[in-house]
């Protein structure tokens, strides 16, 4: 066999294995965006009723960011002024998963150049190897990083990032705090979220309840509290704060394997592609070779007539 035939039928050989690895991965990715799906949205059901339930009392009490300073729920809803900016980045913690990275990065670095933020007025904090790398290459101050979390996180295994995170911002560590993260739309859809979390408004409370309003009848809810309203709404609070987080990841992770099979998905018809075409230029080099070896044979008979 030519040496340029030996060649190609090589690269065919390589690609076809390549494909096998990639179409294996588009299935394991799939499998995990299956069996995380159905738990992020259980999730998103629980985080819903309890924005709605503290919306619901905090509009009882007549709470809000300027006449709560005096509850001991206040600090996650004082708006202080701002020093030092929190921004807690989600990114996957290896590659072969598309664009997913380098748009949640883009995305941030746009929000400090819309906020005018710099290495010294802002600190991140990072889950997600490819999220802490970046930011620490380029000098910023990465005051908590996180990695390892697994395919289908559960809240016991994120609680200590929750946790750091609303006691960094407590400790006055940032005076408020932004969320970069992939949301997942749908298998073939996902798109970058980048929003303020902490403090605590009541314009994040209040989102969407006009479009609930327009689907309710109008009722008046009166409560009676047991303990007191302030302690009841001071749990709430914590869990709110703890809900945003929670989510935010489990959405970045449905997005990240979401994210894995469309790039599995994408590399596999690349390889059915190139697969294509080397046979294609095999078979006409092929022909080629024996067509010469013809040529050669017949000269020589007619040579020897």
């Amino acid at each position: 066999m030519p040496a340029s035939l030996a060649a190609v039928k090589h690269k065919i050989e390589s690609t076809k294995s390549t494909r096998q690895i990639t179409a294996a991965m588009q299935m394991v990715s799939t499998a995990k965006l299956n069996q995380i799906q159905h738990h992020t949205q259980s999730y998103e059901v629980y985080a819903e009723k309890v924005k709605k339930m503290l919306s619901d009392l905090v509009k009882s009490h007549n709470a809000s960011a300027a006449s709560a300073s005096h509850d001991a729920y206040a600090a996650l809803f004082e708006k202080r002024p701002v020093k030092k900016t929190g921004i807690l980045v989600i990114t996957s913690d290896r590659g072969l998963v598309g664009s997913y990275n380098n748009n949640i990065i883009k995305q941030t670095l746009q929000l400090m150049k819309d906020k005018n933020l710099t290495a010294e007025n802002t600190v991140f904090l990072t889950v997600g190897k490819t999220g802490t790398e970046f930011f620490k290459k380029r000098g910023m101050n990465v005051v908590y990083e996180y990695s390892g979390i697994s395919d289908v996180p559960t809240f016991r295994e994120v609680h200590q990032i929750v946790k750091t995170a609303v006691q960094m911002y407590d400790d006055a560590v940032f005076d408020e705090m932004y969320l970069a993260y992939s949301h997942y739309v749908n298998r073939i859809t996902s798109r970058v979220r980048v929003h303020d979390v902490l403090p605590i408004t009541a314009e994040s409370l209040m989102e969407d309840e006009e479009e609930s309003v327009q689907d309710e009848s109008p009722i008046t809810a009166e409560y009676e509290f047991e303990p007191s309203d302030t302690e009841i709404i001071a749990g709430l609070v914590s869990q709110y704060a703890e809900s945003l987080l929670y989510g935010a990841i489990l959405d970045a992770k449905t997005s990240e394997h979401s994210s894995s099979a469309n790039a599995m998905r994408s590399a596999t018809d690349n390889a059915d592609d190139i697969i294509s075409s080397l046979e294609l230029q095999y078979n006409r080099a092929r022909q080629a070779a024996i067509t010469t070896e013809i040529t050669e044979i017949t000269g020589g008979m007619t040579a020897q007539e």
